[in-house]
Order: C-alpha cells, then structure tokens, then sequence
C-alpha cells in the first residue's frame, strides 16, 4: 500500500501543477481567442522559482502551487521539441524535401551565417572578445522551431520559408556545438577530429534509419492496425520515435534529427494520417511543458535591473535577424510582402539559443552572468513571438497593398467580371487569362483582395450588390458576369437584380446542388453550375478513362450528359427554352 510520502512526492506534485496549469491556460485562452503559447509562457513565469518559488519562503502553502524543482522538467521539454520535429517530419516527404534543397541549404545557410556574422561585429563593437562573440551571434541566429511551425502553416510561402530556414538550423545545430567546445578549449584540431567522428557515425546512423525504415515500418504498423488497438499503435509511433532519437543521440547528433527522419519514413507509409492523429495530443501537452520551461527562465528582478539594456539586446537581435532574413527572400525572388513577414517571424532567438548558450558558458566563452542576461533575452524573444507573427502578417499586408499597382477599374474595353476571388474564383481568373480573355474581379474580403492582388490579379475591394460599384466595373459592356460566392441567397439575389437591370448580359453562377441551379435559372441565370454535378461528372470522367475507355468518347458522353442535367434543371426551373437563347452567349461576346 502507497504511504503517505509517495502520494505527496514532489514528482507528484510537480505533475499535478503542470496538469492544472494545461486545464487552465487552454481553456482561458481559447476563450479569449489568444494563442495559448503566450499563456504557458506566463504559467512558467508564474509557477517558477522567480515567481510564486520566492513568495513561498514566506507563504509557506504557496509551495503546492510551484515547480519544487525545475530541472525535472527539462526531459519533458525535450521530448515536446522532439514530438514537434517528428510532426514536420510527417508532414514532409523525401521528394518534397528534396525539392526544397535549395532553400534549406542557400537561404537557410545564407541567413543563419550572415544573422551570426552582424551580431557577432556589433558585439566585438561592444568590447567582446571574438570567440565569445562568435558564439553569441552563432545562438542569437537561430530562430524557434517550436513556435515558429506552430504559429504559420508551412504550405503557405511564409511557411515553406521559415521551413526551410528553421530545417538548415536544426541540422546546424552540432556543428555549432562542436566549434563552441574547440574554441573554448583552445583546441580546434581536437574539436575538429571529435566532429569529423560525429559526422561519419551520424551518417551511417541516418543511412541505417532509412534503410531499417523503409523494410520495416510498414510491417511494423500494419501489424499494429490489423490489432485494431489504438494503444498498440500508439506504442508502436513512440517506439518509432524514441528508437530514432536515441540512436542519433548515442553518435553525437541531436535526437531532434532521429525525431525528423522518424517522420519522415512514417509519412512515406499508408499509416501517417494516423500516427498524426494519435500523436498530437501528447505532442500539445509536450510542447505546453517546453513552454512553461521557458517562462521559469525568466528572472523578473534581474530583468527590472537591467531593463534597459535588455530591451536594447531584444530590439536589436529582432531588427538584425528580421532586415537579413527579408533582404534574402526578396533577393530571391520573393513578394515585398511575404519577406516582410517571413523576416519578423523569425526575428525571435529559439529554445535552441539556450542550449547553445549553455554550451558556451560550459567551455567558458560566456560567463555565469552574461549567459543569465542572455537567456533572458531569449526568453523575451520567444514570449513576445506571436506578437510578432501578427505584427508581420499585418506589416506584410500593409506593404503589398502599398506597391504601385494599376486600378482594375480603370481599364477599357469590354471584359467579363469574377464575383468572388476565393478558390472557384482563382480558378475562374486563371482559365480566362490563359486564353487571353481580359476580366476584372471584385471580393467583399479585404484580406482576399490584398492576397490577390499581391500576386497579380486585377481584382478590387467593393459589394457587387451595389449598382455603383458594377458601373465603375463597366458592367454596360461586361462580356459575361460569374458568381462563384458559396452564398446561395445572395447569389440568387444578385443574379435577380443583374438581369432586370441588364436582360442581355450573360450570367453565371455556381450552384450549391441542383436545385440552387434550378432557382438560378428562375432567376435570370444564364448558365447555372452545380458543385455536385460537375464533382461526379469528373468523377465519372476519370473511371471511364482508367478503365481503358478512350479519351474522345469519354468527354463527348462527359458533354452530352452535361447537357441533359442541364436541360433536366431547366425544366425543373419550369423554363421552356434554354436560357442560352434569351441573351448573348459567353462566346459569341468574347470572341468579338
């Protein structure tokens, strides 16, 4: 029977805290519609020995709601930034890593070494010596993995760049290690031979991985689905994991890397989507006790004595890191836009920093107390990093709605209008100027409308209900209006109004079912386009064709099938001729 002294344990105890702190800050924040990043981050402030630690001397039941010891914390945190790598892992692939090869090994390299370069001068300005210099611009570079593929999504082009970038730290990382200890030892023949006896072990470890993945992970986990245990799975995913991390450990390369590959043979397998979805809770809790990590770190009473120079340490990793990161991306190619956010959400230091920093106070290139005012530094950083992302994101937008553009509106001539630019809309936008068709597009959402515009579409902010905004569009000689908003009120509304103030212009619509298209035809609608339909007539399209079916006859029945769905909705629509004939039709405007 379990005494007294193990149910009050301080591991106990410190796990109670934790769990409570998640069932609170989840929640609350979510409430409120704020990331819960920042609220860990306070949770650790408040629960550490900085926090409510030093009150418990004097409040002595304070002491249930603190961290007893916060060194216990540490695997956990590792095992949250280990779970993050693997879930990048398992959203890659080999063949979309290897497309990014460009990117991970020039732009990432590029802005790591010249970020650590200018940070290293500005602190040999300050008085430094040039190693411990060095070492502080090699871990001020470095940008946070943990929130930053948090926050953006990696499918956008901010995201693949800070993918990219954030992919060429992680593996950096030893490097970094191994010069910091040969130029805190004096020996840089010693560290040189140590990391050349890294590099080759972790070589042949990786090549082990890829090759024991690539037999054995599928017979692993369809053994694991064909019990149809989610426990065995689960098991199954962390042994994965654990066994990768560990194996780069042991030669000497982070467990981060062993995390990432682990992902990456998972995705290649029929079994990620699920190992992603059994996985994400712990990695959330993980990443919630890296977090509280963070804010533990943080010492509000050295912070309040040394106030100023620390905002000025802050603003300045921030403005080197973001100016680089942005003049890069543009020098690539990329819109004002994007490098303007990309920039500023990597300006922040990363939870890597601090392990650089304590590697660097080990060997004695930084002493006790610049590694405290730096780790706090960092521990700004990564608070305020969501702050950043949003301040980006607007900054982005800004800059992009700032660029010299045309007015869409100011063009001349006859051209058909796109109501709506979101997904059906592009699309549209894209088919008429690939066959040389002009138009003009207009969207109620402002964010659409600068995304848009960003990359290149004649398109303006306004409400194609109103009769003034259609005018200043040159509806009077619009070759053809098409509505593609997933909004079937207003869109049967608007196609009413559209053909009693203009009964010869052409009118199409897209249609939620068949019988919205039936009630656009009622309304005045032109050609009406059922999403249903044309989903199964595509589904069709494609059997036929697998099935060995010549191509010629499969989009003639495709056509002709079309067509009496077309003519079936008319009736339904209670139209006795097809609405084609009442007005001009697409072609015989556009082609003249």
């Amino acid at each position: 029977m379990a005494g007294p002294t193990e149910l009050t344990s301080p591991a106990v105890a410190d796990a109670l805290v934790i769990l409570g702190a998640a069932g609170l800050v989840i929640p609350v924040f979510a409430r409120f519609r704020i990331t819960p990043i920042i609220g860990f981050i306070l949770v650790g402030l408040l629960i550490g020995p900085f926090g409510l630690g030093r009150l418990a001397q004097f409040v002595p039941w304070l002491d249930a709601f603190t961290i007893s010891d916060p060194a216990v914390l540490a695997p956990f945190a590792e095992m949250g930034i280990i779970l993050l790598l693997f879930s990048i892992g398992l959203e890659l692939s080999f063949g979309r890593l290897w497309a990014m090869r460009r990117q991970v090994f020039g732009l990432g390299a590029l802005e790591l070494g010249i970020s650590a370069l200018l940070v290293a001068g500005v602190l040999v300005l300050l008085g430094n010596s040039g190693p411990t210099a060095l070492a502080l611009g090699l871990a001020l570079a470095l940008s946070s993995t943990a929130l930053v593929l948090r926050i953006t999504d990696t499918r956008t082009p901010v995201g693949k760049a800070a993918l990219a970038m954030l992919l060429f730290e992680d593996i950096a990382l030893i490097p970094i290690i191994f010069l910091l200890g040969a130029l805190g030892r004096g020996g840089a023949a010693q560290g040189g031979a140590e990391l050349v006896t890294t590099l080759w072990q972790g070589a042949l470890v990786v090549a082990a991985l890829l090759v024991l993945g690539k037999l054995l992970l599928p017979r692993l986990f369809a053994q694991a689905a064909r019990t149809k245990s989610p426990e065995l799975f689960l098991s199954a995913t962390l042994l994965v994991v654990i066994g990768a991390a560990l194996a780069t450990a042991a030669v000497g390369l982070s467990p981060i890397v062993g995390a990432l590959i682990a992902g990456l043979l998972i995705a290649e397998t029929d079994y990620h989507a699920e190992v992603e979805r059994i996985t994400e809770p712990f990695k959330g809790l993980a990443l919630g006790v890296f977090l509280i990590t963070i804010g533990m770190n943080l010492d509000l009473a050295m912070i309040a004595d040394q106030l100023g120079a620390i905002v000025i340490a802050v603003v300045s990793v921030l403005v080197i890191k973001a100016a680089v990161t942005a003049a890069l991306l543009r020098a690539m190619g990329a819109r004002p836009g994007t490098a303007t956010e990309t920039g500023i959400l990597m300006a922040s230091p990363s939870e890597t920093t601090l392990i650089v920093l304590a590697t660097a106070s080990a060997v004695q290139l930084i002493n006790p107390q610049a590694a405290q005012f730096w780790q706090s530094v960092t521990a700004i950083g990564l608070t305020i990093t969501p702050g950043l992302a949003w301040l980006g994101k607007r900054l982005g937008r800004r800059v992009d709605a700032q660029r010299p553009q045309v007015d869409p509106a100011a063009a001349e001539g006859p051209r058909a209008i796109v109501v709506g630019m979101g997904r059906v809309g592009r699309l549209v936008a894209d088919m008429l100027a690939r066959h040389d068709k002009p138009f003009v597009a207009i969207d109620g959402n402002p964010d659409i409308v600068s995304q848009a515009a960003a990359d290149g579409y004649p398109v303006l902010f306004g409400d194609a209900a109103w009769e003034q905004t259609l005018h200043r569009l040159g509806i009077e000689q619009a070759t053809a209006i098409i509505l593609t908003m997933d909004e079937p009120v207003a869109v049967q509304r608007l196609v009413r109004k559209l053909r009693a103030l203009h009964p010869q212009l052409t009118i199409i619509a897209r249609a939620r079912d068949v019988g919205h298209a039936a009630q656009l035809y009622r309304a005045g609608a032109s050609h009406a386009v059922p999403e249903t339909l044309e989903a199964s007539l595509q589904l069709s399209e494609a059997v036929l064709v697998d099935l060995g079916v010549p191509m010629g006859p499969v989009i003639a029945s495709i056509h002709e099938k079309r067509d009496e769905f077309r003519q079936q909705i008319m009736e339904e629509g209670e139209l006795d001729e097809k609405p084609s004939l009442k007005s001009v039709t697409l072609r015989e405007r556009t082609a003249n």
